[in-house]
């Protein structure tokens, strides 16, 4: 059976205790640590978060590969050091905002400081903005909440067209770059990602169904990767 990977995004969690959080949820069994981040144009209500101050903080309290995922309009060289002498892992960029000669330069410095690179599809963004890159990015990250069934704080229902994206998100993966992992993101929960379990994801990225859940982060843990697996040996992926 595969084992689909839990990164635990750090959207939803208690910034003052930040290294606590992640050790905890790293000694539970996570993946990943994904560390979310925005400038102050994207993402308003998560803007100035997660960049390399808080990888600095939390790389000391766990051996999880450390991914940095900012909603941001602009990258320079400056950043992707920073984030990377910090300990980041990987990179992850909105595709929307980058497409073209910029995007070439920063997947090279992501090479030259040994940070793997993915691009995010965020919400109604056509999967047509990576044709061209998903030869040469290492994660298709794909943003899945929507407008309804959400409180617009933790938590997030997930879009009617997702399904049919994540789809055909495997499919060119598949045919171009197998090696490239596809994650899915927001408002993903223990009783509802059955569907999209279906569509054969690599990655999940789970906040407030972690970190809000009442038995608390490793009980939400717990939770989501009986969900995760129960779903996978279902598809026989």
């Amino acid at each position: 059976m595969k084992h689909i990977k839990i990164a635990a995004g750090l959207a939803h969690v208690n910034y003052g205790n930040i290294a606590g959080v992640v050790k905890e949820i790293s000694d539970a069994g996570v993946d990943y640590i994904h560390s979310d981040a925005a400038d102050m144009h994207d993402l308003q209500n998560m803007k100035l978060m997660g960049g390399h101050q808080i990888i600095a903080g939390i790389r000391p309290v766990t051996q999880l590969p450390i991914e940095c995922h900012i909603y941001t309009v602009s990258m320079d060289r400056m950043f992707i050091e920073q984030i990377a002498e910090a300990g980041a892992n990987m990179l992850v960029l909105p595709a929307e905002h980058f497409i073209g000669a910029q995007l070439a330069y920063i997947i090279n410095w992501c090479r030259e400081m040994g940070l793997k690179f993915g691009l995010t599809l965020g919400c109604y963004t056509p999967l047509c903005f990576v044709e061209e890159s998903i030869y040469d990015i290492d994660r298709l990250h794909i943003v899945t909440h929507g407008v309804d069934e959400t409180d617009g704080k933790d938590n997030w229902g997930w879009r009617r067209s997702v399904t049919d994206l994540v789809q055909r998100a495997r499919k060119m993966i598949d045919e171009k770059n197998p090696k490239c992992e596809l994650a899915i993101d927001g408002g993903l929960r223990a009783d509802n990602m059955d569907p999209l379990i279906a569509c054969n994801p690599d990655v999940i990225v789970l906040s407030s169904a972690l970190f809000k859940d009442p038995e608390g982060a490793a009980g939400g843990y717990r939770k989501c990767r009986a969900a995760i697996d129960a779903a996978a040996e279902k598809y026989g992926l």
